[in-house]
């Protein structure tokens, strides 16, 4: 089923060359963007000097370097190949690689950041759920990746994000505490007036 999906969505990228670009730049580089998002949360949860806003929109980063982790061992210990290796006649829009397809970086880390932002903020979680649900279906459109292989990157990144939350902010809401208590404590609290 999975192989069936993505010659799918292949036949479609075949046939609209007007939104290469697009899916090309975003399955690419829009990563940057859940950077953006991450900052917009800390910003809001800044002006509402909200500790645990804070700590989740940090953790959201943090968690998806250690939700990449994970997948890199999935990864190893699977071992599937990219669908353009087993279908040499698929349509591919960027740079093959020759590194393993499940379960897919990209995917990862915007789904471990969108969680990340949905504790912190319903709305920008929402926000980036739905650019996260973009993010998957560009890298299979691009060809880069199995339905499957996404799929399991937006669900493992946000279940370490959500699973290890209270342990993460045990262990950030005091150090934001001392933050706010430092020179540095506009990065935490906003300005009075």
């Amino acid at each position: 089923m999975d192989a069936s999906l993505y010659r799918t969505v292949n036949r479609l990228a075949a046939r609209t060359g007007w939104a290469h670009p697009l899916f090309i730049a975003y399955a690419k580089y829009g990563v940057v963007l859940f950077a953006a998002l991450l900052l917009a949360g800390w910003w809001l949860a800044r002006r509402r000097a909200d500790v645990d806003g804070m700590a989740s929109v940090i953790w959201g980063g943090a968690g998806a370097l250690v939700a990449l982790g994970v997948a890199q061992q999935i990864g190893h210990a699977v071992d599937r190949a990219r669908p353009y290796a087993v279908m040499p006649a698929a349509h591919v829009l960027i740079a093959r690689t020759s590194d393993f397809s499940f379960p897919s970086d990209h995917a990862t880390a915007v789904g471990a950041v969108a969680a990340g932002l949905w504790l912190a903020h319903r709305r920008l979680g929402a926000i980036a759920a739905g650019l996260a649900l973009v993010m998957a279906f560009a890298r299979v459109y691009v060809g880069a990746h199995y339905p499957g292989d996404v799929a399991a990157g937006l669900l493992l990144g946000a279940a370490i994000t959500v699973a290890l939350q209270p342990v993460a902010a045990r262990i950030l809401r005091p150090l934001l505490g001392r933050l706010a208590q430092s020179p540095l404590r506009n990065l935490v609290v906003p300005r009075r007036a």
